[in-house]
């Protein structure tokens, strides 16, 4: 092992994988008509959770991590419900849908216009996360007593284009938070958000046009 190896902690930086991201006024940004919300409680999340798996099995969620360039340091971009929930672009795959195709459709319904499924470049899964029953949170495990989950959510690395429209519904905003503001944040993002920088961090981000 090198010396450089001993000073990273054993790690080589050399076989980290490159990324561009490009500056978040690339991008342009507007909105569209309201997506109706399925819950208006959380009872009603939880009977209609029950009701799904009852008739579909466990249920595959795969979402997007979008990465933008602001004041020379990465953002995640983040969708903020009812101003105090944050979540990933993504949602609840159909039976028998690939987890790409799936990925595009939410994409094009959460973030695009004219629903364009071709724009969005889905790259490698990044991590995996589980509910073993209905009312526990999610880990990023399976415990191996756990024989019938009932969620499962993947999260993927989507390459942005150096510029692109974001159309998004008039009930949800689309926030540019910095990694440094996620990480471990679990308190406000959530246990799956907060752990996406520590996710990325086998990446070396280039950030264009700074």
């Amino acid at each position: 092992m090198g010396a450089d190896q001993v000073e990273n902690g054993g790690r080589d930086d050399s076989d980290k994988v490159e990324v561009n991201i490009y500056p978040l006024n690339s991008y342009y940004f507007g909105s569209k008509h309201a997506i109706p919300s399925k819950d208006y409680s959380l009872h009603d999340h939880l009977q209609r959770f029950k009701s799904n798996y009852a008739a579909s099995g466990m249920r595959i969620n795969v979402e997007a991590v979008l990465m933008v360039e602001l004041f020379k340091h990465p953002h995640l971009l983040v969708l903020q419900i009812k101003n105090s929930i944050y979540k990933l672009p993504g949602g609840r795959l159909r039976p028998g849908e690939s987890d790409t195709d799936g990925l595009k459709r939410k994409l094009a319904k959460k973030l695009s216009l004219d629903e364009d499924e071709g724009q969005w470049e889905v790259g490698e899964c990044l991590g995996i996360w589980w509910r073993s029953d209905f009312e526990t949170l999610m880990h990023p495990f399976l415990p191996p007593n756990v024989k019938h989950p009932k969620e499962c959510t993947k999260l993927f690395l989507v390459k942005l284009p150096e510029t692109q429209r974001f159309t998004v519904p008039k009930n949800m905003k689309l926030l540019s938070v910095p990694l440094c503001q996620i990480q471990e944040n679990h308190k406000i993002y959530g246990p799956i958000v907060s752990a996406v920088p520590q996710l990325l961090s086998k990446f070396t981000f280039n950030m264009i046009g700074i």
